[in-house]
């Protein structure tokens, strides 16, 4: 009767780390549920019992090219030494009939198609983690954060801001009280149904800096700083108070919706994530994609502030055009002090000769700028820091609805 293919024996040397010498043996595997046995028959020894090894106390070697086969096999038996085989394609063919199937791993090593799919499969999972997943979960677990934690870092940074950046203002406190009673109407009229977390209810606050040019921002937990900058800006273009108003519900939507907190967790979330997909190169991974990360959820934080603001405006019968046409302003008034500073760095000769984007020209540069180009360089505290697509926000607040807003 022939000898099943799973139990040809293979000749093969057997080395047990306690002697340098090989001991000859005969190699066979028998098929088992959890993966082939390995059974030594040895031959110096006539009559010697078989040493079996289960397939989890065997170092299975894998093959790097179908191809070209090493010409000897090394099969790893730990504290029992090891094994070598020089009729590889009979090991290969004694595995197959046991029932050895080749993990990803080894498929991926022998087989370019496969490696390539995985690899393909693997970026379009790390994208769609990317761009969906970690969002997701950095939203779910935002919920899970203490809002006194918020105020706190709030606190710290708007002292340590004190500190450096910013100087008191310098508004007459008259205007200022005039200011807070439209944002505290602002924040009393505010429909809880347009808060992402019910329940969140920060208690919000509006102060006045100066020393930060045209800007307006919000802190985690409720606090909101407005320049003296910005609200002279409005004066300057014969705006009305409702220009300044959207810009409030605007930094009201980014504190009802955590933008910050969602930030911080979303970048803890997308470390960890990579961390665990690319192990110990993460680190520099993960330098990179919290750029772009930072970059593409401020853009994506913006968006969903300005739908907060053009729906609170609506809500509370407020016009939003003052507001897009404060924003366009500052944009172009940005552009034209870049171009000036630009002039000057290349000299008399070049600031005495007006090319197309010169100073004189920057505004309507600006107006036809197409939608979806973001204008030039800007300070980094400026009010269009990571704020996409000026001309394009400005337009779609001026006529009060963008494509991306919720329709209500």
């Amino acid at each position: 009767m022939p000898t099943p293919p799973s139990a040809a024996l293979v000749p093969g040397r057997w080395f047990d780390g306690q002697s340098s010498k090989a001991r000859p043996v005969m190699v066979s595997l028998r098929p088992m549920p959890q993966g082939p046995s390995l059974v030594l028959h040895p031959l110096s020894q006539p009559g010697a019992e078989s040493v079996v090894f289960a397939w989890k106390d065997v170092g299975w070697p894998e093959a790097w090219n179908e191809r070209k086969p090493p010409p000897r096999v090394v099969v790893d038996l730990h504290d029992h030494g090891s094994v070598e085989i020089d009729a590889v394609a009979d090991w290969r063919a004694a595995l197959a009939a046991a029932g050895e199937r080749p993990g990803i791993a080894q498929r991926m090593q022998t087989r370019w198609p496969v490696l390539l799919g995985v690899t393909a499969a693997a970026a379009i999972g790390l994208t769609l983690f990317y761009r969906y997943g970690t969002p997701w979960a950095a939203t779910q677990l935002t919920r899970f954060v203490p809002l006194g934690w918020e105020t706190s870092v709030a606190e710290n940074v708007l002292k340590q801001m004190d500190d450096g950046t910013l100087k008191p203002s310098k508004l007459p406190p008259a205007r200022q009280a005039q200011l807070k009673a439209r944002f505290d109407t602002l924040v009393q009229q505010a429909p809880p149904g347009l808060q992402r977390y019910p329940g969140y209810r920060p208690p919000l606050s509006l102060e006045f800096r100066s020393g930060m040019g045209a800007n307006a921002f919000a802190l985690p937990g409720g606090k909101i700083v407005m320049t003296d900058g910005i609200v002279k800006a409005a004066a300057d273009k014969g705006l009305p108070d409702d220009a300044l108003v959207g810009v409030l519900a605007h930094e009201i939507g980014h504190v009802v919706q955590r933008h910050t907190t969602r930030m911080v967790v979303q970048q803890g979330v997308l470390n960890m994530g990579l961390g665990l997909a690319l192990g110990d190169v993460s680190g520099i991974v993960s330098t990179g994609a919290s750029l772009m990360t930072g970059l593409a959820y401020s853009r994506s934080h913006e968006r969903e502030a300005d739908c907060y603001a053009i729906a609170l405006m609506r809500h509370t019968a407020l016009p939003t055009a003052p507001m897009g046409q404060l924003l366009l302003a500052i944009a172009r008034d940005e552009d034209e002090d870049s171009s000036e500073k630009k002039k000057k760095a290349e000299g008399p000769d070049a600031a005495g000769t007006p090319g197309p984007q010169s100073a004189a020209s920057a505004p309507d540069a600006a107006r036809k700028r197409k939608p979806g180009k973001e204008v030039e360089s800007h300070p980094v505290w400026s009010l269009l820091s990571s704020h996409p697509d000026t001309v394009e926000r400005a337009t779609e607040l001026e006529r009060g609805h963008a494509p991306h807003c919720a329709k209500s």
